[in-house]
Parts: structure tokens; C-alpha cells; sequence
């Protein structure tokens, strides 16, 4: 299986819960060791990697590595408590990422982005009734995190929803957009763009964690005025 810095094929196949980092810093860093041990699950590599700040897990998708290979990953994201099914093991902190790559130029990350939004299938209506908001101090609406983004800027929520739209390994990410009844087709504040690592099905009813982030710009003309980032999915 092929990926690029920008397009990373994380199919996760994997049945998983996990929880979440509220930490900002704990996303996108880069991680450099020697690789101690390898477990391969059907498209997807766990890695326990020694690193000068000691050991730590890296799951990837499918890779051909080996004990005592020196390797680099790049964006990496913690997750916490994450529960790998194929594994029978919850590792109490993981990292998810991928390995270097030669980037693309703007018109073939532009170009691949393109191809894959368009692959993917749209769920087009959500009844208002069939959708119970979420629960607790942090728990959101779609219309409400669309159209006060500012308000909650950087601060975790919790939103339930449907997934109308997937996209998985764009950017090193999979990619959501939720509904839940709430909101106008007129300004777009019906539909929230989610991104996570873990894999969700269309039509799927999920409770969504994340941190709300405020105009955010990926390149390649796909931008964002406010959106969920490195969220975990909760059935």
C-alpha cells in the first residue's frame, strides 16, 4: 500500500475506543528511534519504538519493518487509551503517524485530494428527531460549534452526530462530515467537518470528542473557518 506525506492510506480495520488528549502539543510531532518490536494486524503496523525520551507505541499503516531499523515518523498524534481488538490490549498512550516520504507538488496534493473527496459516498438527510444531543458540560449541537466557533476556539466538545460524508488517509487523516439535524443547508451550519485518526462507516451515529479549531488552511485550496481536529469517535 502506497502513501505520501500528504495522503496516508490509515485504514483502519479495527474495531476501537479511545480517549483524548486535550493537550494541543501532544499533535503533529515528529518521532525518531529504533524499532524494538513489530505486531502486524491486516492493513496496519504497531511499532514499539525506542526514542531518546524512552519507549513509547506507533501504530502505522502497513509497513515493512524491522527489529533494530532506526526510523523517523512524522505527524504523529497521541491517543490515549486506545483499545486495539486485533491486539486483545489497550495501550494507555499511543501515537499514530507515518513514515517520511518525498511531498508531492501543490497540484498532485491538490489533484489526489480531489479525487478522494469526490470517491466518497453522502448520506443527504438527517431527521431532526432521530438525533439526542449530547450530554454534559462541553456537549455541542452542529449549529452550534459551526456558527459560535470563536466562542469555543481551541476548547474540547462533544458533539453527536451522523457521519454524512467519509474520506479516510487524506493529509495523514481520515475526514467526517457530521449532522444532527441541527443548523441551515442555506449557510452551511448544518454540516461540521471532523478530522480523526480512527475509522468511521457513513450513516454511522457516533459521540464525537475534539478541539474546535478556527480558520484553518491544509493548502490546496481546501480551508476551513471552524472545524473539529483529532477528534475520537465513541459508539
Amino acid at each position: 500500500m502506497k502513501h505520501t506525506q500528504w495522503i496516508v492510506a490509515l485504514l483502519l480495520t479495527l474495531s476501537a475506543s479511545a480517549g483524548w488528549s486535550q493537550d494541543p502539543a501532544a499533535a503533529g510531532q515528529v518521532l525518531q528511534g529504533e524499532v524494538l518490536e513489530v505486531q502486524d494486524v491486516p492493513n496496519y503496523t504497531y511499532v514499539r519504538l525506542k526514542t531518546a525520551d524512552g519507549e513509547v507505541w506507533v501504530a502505522l499503516a502497513t509497513a515493512q519493518l524491522k527489529v533494530g531499523q532506526a526510523i523517523t515518523i512524522e505527524h504523529a498524534e497521541q491517543i490515549d487509551n486506545f483499545q486495539s481488538q486485533a491486539l486483545k490490549k489497550t495501550f494507555d498512550q499511543i501515537y499514530f503517524g507515518n513514515l517520511p516520504v518525498a511531498p508531492l507538488t501543490e497540484a498532485e496534493t491538490k489533484a489526489r485530494i480531489d479525487s478522494a473527496h469526490a470517491a466518497a459516498a453522502r448520506v443527504k438527510q438527517v431527521q431532526n428527531s432521530t438525533i439526542t444531543k449530547a450530554s454534559g458540560a462541553d456537549a455541542r449541537t452542529v449549529a452550534e460549534i459551526v456558527t459560535s466557533g470563536p466562542d469555543y476556539k481551541d476548547t474540547p466538545v462533544t458533539v453527536r452526530a451522523v457521519v454524512v460524508k467519509y474520506s479516510a488517509g487524506i493529509m495523514g487523516k481520515n475526514w467526517l462530515h457530521l449532522r444532527d439535524g441541527t443548523g441551515s443547508e442555506a449557510d452551511a451550519s448544518n454540516d461540521l467537518v471532523v478530522t480523526t485518526q480512527e475509522p468511521a462507516e457513513l450513516g454511522e451515529l457516533l459521540l464525537v470528542k475534539g478541539m474546535v479549531r478556527k480558520d484553518q488552511d491544509f493548502g490546496a485550496g481546501y480551508a476551513y473557518k471552524v472545524m473539529i481536529e483529532g477528534a475520537t469517535l465513541h459508539r
